[in-house]
């Protein structure tokens, strides 16, 4: 019974991650519906899970099994790895895409693809350091066969991308190129070496994507449980109170009122099955596994975990043309890298492989995202890292106030000055070194090989901080370690006159940002601010330096979908410190980001990734009337 039991689990596991095994090697269709669009200012987070046992074959790394190897081609005289790809042009930078420059008119669908790659990280101008050459196929727009280019050398490191089924015959002289093609073919897909796109429709969106509509009533009221693809595109349903087998006439039980539905897209079911192309097949295998019987049995919190996995795949991976592109060259990197690059807890597991970057780390146990979910703990430790702008004043007290936290490992001042360096700095018990910056602000997000702990206290010259403070936040951090803590605030909102989002520095309860000209964060972020995000954003951030800011809030909140932690600050600094750091001379009062900084930001990023929170944390005792040798953090009782 047991066994029983556990069969249907894994049956039911795979059904939930079902949509992202097709793109890493189906090549089943997928149909992808496009809800509507979110109103501004509600973002909606990560699932969490409510039936970690259900979801642990995927979800932890503890019951994790061993990756297997890409697998190869069935047949001897298809491409494989090792015969038809040449992995020795991509060790050195990892995965450059060269993108052939279109032959002729494209549709907006061709056109987001390639201004999705052209500016991603994977993107280079130069075909001659490129690992892979991308030629996307015109066939289904043209009518005609594409050309092949010049440096085609038999398709060898090439990938044919294909958003519809091509008109010319499969032939086409691929030879050794990949083919990353909608709804291909049994006869023409070779597992292990192509991929399998789901079919893009022209309205679905570049960027971003609407999230999935899951609603907390699992199963929905009122709807069939099961939903079942028959031959000629009908659908059969069944509801909770259906017989076990109601699709198979030799069943004991009553089969029934099985309904019938015509039409392309997914019925109103909690549960639909897309058979093969054997639909007899498809039957016999419900009818041997029983699969209406353990829907049936099934709590309603584990069924509401399984959607809340599906919700997270297409967020992850399929809400936007960006992604299911940038999820089609991830895999391509893993196959060059193994299998090891992306461990399945970085696929299967929020903020998901797009996120994760493999360059920083293979091991989930160096991300700030998955300490929690493995129970696991960031080290004591933090590196202060000290931007010294114009007018360039050496931070002699900032320095003193951060070397005498006893958690401060190293401080690292980066000169960004065109004066000449201090003859001398303050003598601390920790090392100190300077980096000379390239006068830029985004230095400051530059993922330096010198920065040895997994947290950051990023600091701007000016700022003004106690050594008490500096602690508390520190260890506020650490039961936090994938979300910002800061001092200062700031707030978005939705303008209705204007119809774009504003922006406001005054203090209020409310809060969406906080300031990285005093801020903890852990230093991954330095690596997808410098590595993930699109130029055209790093350069806004140079040009407009008080959009900085607002730009690492967005990044983080776009990988954890949760708000900054803010901590007391004191309130005679907190009126004379600098909203953000990069111009010239002192600020008495903080000066607000350019009017479309954030509008700017919203738009590359294809949606609001902000939330609001009320949420202060302070230190046990503080300001209470009690004795000062009672108290850890003394210094924020002064006024």
């Amino acid at each position: 019974m047991q066994s029983w039991r556990r069969r249907k689990s894994l049956w039911l596991a795979l059904s939930a991650s079902w949509l992202l095994l097709v793109l890493l090697g189906g090549f089943s269709l997928l149909r992808l519906a496009l809800p509507p669009r979110p109103r501004p200012g509600a973002p909606q987070g990560w699932p969490r899970w409510l039936d970690a046992e259900l979801l642990q074959s995927f979800s932890q790394a503890g019951e994790l099994p061993e990756d297997a190897a890409s697998p190869q081609a069935p047949h001897g005289g298809s491409c494989n790895w090792g015969a038809c790809f040449d992995t020795s042009k991509c060790r050195g930078d990892g995965l450059k895409v060269f993108v052939y420059p279109a032959s002729g008119p494209i549709s907006e669908t061709h056109h987001r693809i390639l201004a999705s790659i052209e500016g991603s990280r994977f993107h280079t101008f130069s075909p001659a350091g490129a690992c892979l050459l991308l030629l996307l196929s015109l066939d289904a727009q043209t009518g005609e066969c594409s050309s092949m280019p010049l440096q085609w050398n038999r398709g060898r490191n090439h990938l044919v991308l294909r958003l519809h089924p091509a008109p010319c015959p499969k032939t086409f002289q691929l030879g050794q190129a990949m083919v990353a093609e909608a709804s291909p073919t049994v006869d023409s897909f070779r597992p292990g070496f192509d991929v399998a796109l789901p079919f893009l429709p022209e309205a679905h969106p570049l960027r971003g994507g609407a999230p999935g509509q899951l609603q907390q009533h699992s199963p929905q009221p009122g709807i069939a449980l099961l939903a079942l693809e028959e031959e000629r595109g009908g659908w059969r349903t069944a509801d909770t109170g259906s017989s076990a087998c109601p699709w198979d006439a030799r069943c004991e039980q009553d089969p029934g009122p099985g309904q019938t539905q015509r039409g392309e897209t997914l019925p109103n079911a909690t549960f639909c099955l897309i058979s093969g192309h054997r639909p007899e097949a498809a039957s016999r295998f419900l009818q041997a596994l029983q699969v209406l019987a353990a829907l049936q049995e099934m709590s309603p919190a584990r069924v509401l975990a399984l959607r809340q996995q599906t919700q997270f795949l297409w967020d992850a991976y399929f809400s936007s043309v960006e992604k299911v592109i940038h999820t089609t060259l991830e895999v391509i990197q893993d196959r060059i890298f193994g299998t090891s690059a992306h461990p399945s807890l970085l696929w299967n597991s929020p903020p998901g492989a797009l996120l994760a970057l493999s360059t920083f780390s293979t091991s989930p146990q160096d991300f700030p995202f998955y300490h929690l979910q493995q129970g696991s703990r960031p080290e004591g430790r933090f590196s202060a890292l000290i931007w010294v702008g114009p007018p360039g004043q050496p931070p002699l007290k900032l320095i003193q106030a951060v070397a005498g936290s006893q958690h401060c490992a190293q401080i690292l001042v980066l000169w960004s000055n065109e004066r000449p360096l201090p003859s001398s700095w303050p003598e601390t018990a920790m090392p100190l070194t300077v980096i000379d910056g390239h006068r830029k602000v985004s230095d400051r997000f530059f993922p330096y090989s010198t920065i040895r702990t997994d947290a950051i206290l990023s600091l701007d010259a000016r700022s003004s901080l106690s050594t008490s403070e500096v602690d508390f936040a520190f260890v506020v951090w650490q039961s936090f370690p994938e979300r910002m803590v800061g001092f200062l605030t700031s707030s978005h909102f939705w303008d209705e006159a204007h119809g774009g989002w504003g922006y406001t520095a005054e203090r209020t309860n409310e809060f969406s940002m906080v300031l990285t000209t005093a801020a903890f964060y852990h230093r991954y972020y330095h690596t997808l601010f410098t590595h993930s995000l699109p130029k055209a954003l790093r350069t806004l951030a140079d040009e407009a330096p008080t959009c900085v800011d607002v730009l690492m809030n967005f990044l983080v909140a776009a990988v954890t979908k949760l708000p900054p932690i803010k901590v007391p600050y004191g309130k005679q600094r907190q009126e004379a410190a600098p909203l953000a750091s990069g111009g010239p001379g002192p600020r008495p009062k903080p000066q607000a980001p350019a009017p479309d900084c954030i509008n700017q930001i919203a738009a590359a990023f294809g949606h609001m990734p902000l939330l609001s929170s009320r949420l202060r944390l302070d230190p046990v005792l503080f300001k209470d009337p009690v004795s000062v040798q009672r108290k850890k953090y003394r210094s924020l009782e002064k006024p």
